[in-house]
């Protein structure tokens, strides 16, 4: 018999796994409903608890809940008889893990619970516990065996537990609506949330634009296109955008109009309606202009259409 080696016993970790998650679906229930209402409902904050194993996923359900829109915070249920309970209030909502259902630092948390009518949501892999009997709502998350080999160490159990903290965030998503913007609004340091809140005006380029009269002839006006680096020219008159050319228009226009191409004048080749935005254009929607219409390139105006900056597709890299 060929003797298993370490990846083996990784791919029979993962399937165990696996599985376990897959296990959960049919455990969610009306429970799961009343619980994301209460959630939703709740005036307050969500404040998460568990002991060990169970304390360590709850912290990470706090912190996606609390970055998913739902205000919450992981308190460890030791320290709620050091003084911590002052910070809960009627108005919150108590989620309680526990595999068991039955830990002791956490069933002697649970009366102060009861006592200041905080309502109460339990996720335990047992519903005859007393934790899920004195709670409002339970959820299940009951897994056949642990991936460890003894089935002791929790490991299918708590990444069960971490997937239908997921599962309660989502839905709590889709109960808000919420948004890619809002999203950005609580995580302003990551890449995601630089991009939603970066706005035109945090990018353009806005000295030494290239900007040329319409009457300028192309030949002159290659030089000026080079010369700004942008791989464009603005035609203004009388301070107002009327036109632009591009480095791919000049190229277009050589072989079309060949012999001719010194005679022509920026006028006879600009785009008259070039895509304009606002200072305060967020740059996902001008990734979005650009994208739809082809383009590289978008000028930044004022109400008056008053050349303020230019943003290329660089610059919308950040």
């Amino acid at each position: 018999m060929k003797k298993k080696n370490a990846k083996d016993y990784a791919a029979q970790c993962l399937r165990d796994e696996a599985e376990a998650l897959l296990e959960l679906i049919p455990q969610l229930d009306e429970n799961f409903d009343k619980a994301v209402t209460m959630i939703y409902n709740c005036k307050g904050k969500v404040i998460v608890t568990g002991v060990g194993k169970s304390g360590n996923i709850g912290a990470k359900i706090a912190a996606t809940l609390a970055s998913t829109g739902t205000p919450a915070f992981f308190i460890n249920p030791l320290d709620v008889f050091h003084g911590d309970l002052g910070v809960m209030t009627p108005d919150d909502v108590v989620l309680a893990l526990s595999n068991s259902g039955q830990t002791d630092e956490l069933l002697r948390f649970i009366p102060m619970v009861l006592h200041m009518n905080v309502p109460l949501v339990s996720m335990t892999g047992n519903s005859e516990s007393l934790l899920a009997k004195y709670s409002n709502a339970h959820i299940k998350v009951w897994v056949k065996k642990e991936a460890c080999p003894l089935n002791l160490a929790p490991t299918s159990s708590t990444t069960a537990a971490l997937a239908m903290g997921d599962a309660l965030a989502i839905a709590l998503m889709e109960m808000r609506g919420f948004k890619p913007t809002d999203f950005a609004q609580f995580h302003p340091g990551g890449e995601l949330g630089k991009r939603l809140l970066t706005t035109a005006k945090d990018v353009m380029r806005s000295n030494d634009l290239p900007i040329i009269p319409p009457e300028m002839h192309l030949g002159e006006a290659i030089i000026h296109v080079s010369k700004g680096k942008l791989g464009l020219g603005v035609a203004i008159v009388d301070d107002k955008i009327v036109g632009l050319i591009t480095d791919g228009d000049i190229r277009r226009a050589m072989e079309k109009w060949q012999a001719d191409f010194f005679d022509k004048t920026v006028g006879d080749l600009m785009t008259r309606t070039p895509k304009c935005v606002s200072p305060t254009t967020k740059i996902t929607e001008i990734q979005r202009i650009m994208h739809k219409h082809k383009i590289h390139t978008v000028l930044v105006t004022d109400t008056k259409k008053h050349l303020l900056g230019v943003v290329d597709h660089y610059s919308c890299m950040v």
